[in-house]
């Protein structure tokens, strides 16, 4: 009988440890899915592997490849400290000490807390190792040259965590931290000038030349050209399924960026970050592509 007893504690606290050594695994997926780590970092249209980087970004300055981010030593980021990839989300700041270039979303992910960030590297140090060497950037001078990021930084960048103003509800601070540093939803939605740098006067209202060259939508809560009519209910659903209330339904990047993040997030966040988006500041902003 004593036996039996001593084998059940050992067994119940074994469970336990094993449960609790697993939260910021589960937490850190949870969060990449929000990051969009899979979506960027997965060149779904060629067979890549998870995480393995490769896919291609093209903007007005060229075509990025996004890095590999699993846990492989030699071409992923197995041998990344905690300070090396929070220096990177936080800082912009590669490995080897030099500025990456903003196609990585680090003005967004400067908002994510240190938590959250090594919550991220923790699962992504759980998923499958591929040995996929980094592909070089197709971008010509003198935006390649990385020296020059420097002064981009001192223009554009401000590094700093995430807080909402003062006596904002819950709800809605939540919403503002996954849309303006997990989700980054302003690196697609705010339109950029000729350097590169977002026009934050036209924060959210939507992009003739986004992602891919697409146009992206205006989503403060304009009643004219952005999401004024839209319900909170209207955008969660959106969100999930990609169905807007007219009842067409969503494609290309946002399509993506619903399949593998949005659709994976609580019905809470969701509501949290429609909230969000109903509070800010409406800008009206008819986006249209441009005459060639």
């Amino acid at each position: 009988m004593h036996l039996l007893l001593t084998f059940g504690i050992i067994l119940f606290c074994s469970w336990g440890l094993a449960t609790h050594a697993d939260e910021p695994t589960d937490k850190g997926a949870y969060l990449a899915a929000a990051g969009s780590c899979y979506g960027c970092h997965t060149d779904v249209k060629n067979g890549g592997k998870p995480f393995a980087g490769g896919r291609a970004l093209p903007t007005p300055f060229g075509v990025f490849y996004t890095p590999n981010i699993t846990s492989d030593a030699e071409t992923g980021i197995g041998g990344w400290s905690d300070e090396d990839f929070v220096n990177a989300l936080h800082d912009g700041i590669g490995r080897e000490g030099h500025p990456l270039f903003p196609a990585f979303p680090y003005p967004s992910y400067t908002k994510m807390t240190t938590e959250d960030a090594l919550a991220i590297k923790s699962y992504l140090m759980s998923v499958s190792k591929v040995n996929s060497p980094n592909k070089e950037h197709d971008v010509s001078a003198p935006f390649s040259w990385r020296w020059l990021q420097w002064g981009w930084r001192l223009m554009f960048f401000n590094e700093g965590r995430y807080s909402a103003p003062p006596d904002t509800p819950a709800p809605v601070a939540r919403g503002g931290y996954l849309v303006e540093a997990l989700a980054h939803c302003g690196e697609c939605h705010t339109p950029r000038n000729f350097l590169g740098g977002t026009d934050m006067s036209l924060y959210l209202a939507g992009s003739a030349s986004g992602g891919e060259g697409e146009i992206v939508p205006n989503i403060t809560p304009d009643p004219e050209t952005g999401i004024g009519d839209w319900s909170e209910a209207d955008l969660v659903s959106f969100m999930k399924d990609g169905m807007k209330p007219d009842f067409d339904n969503v494609q290309g990047t946002m399509g993506e960026v619903i399949e593998h993040s949005l659709s994976k997030l609580t019905d809470e966040d969701l509501t949290a970050i429609a909230r969000y988006l109903k509070s800010i500041k409406p800008i009206n902003n008819k986006v249209e592509k441009s005459s060639p």
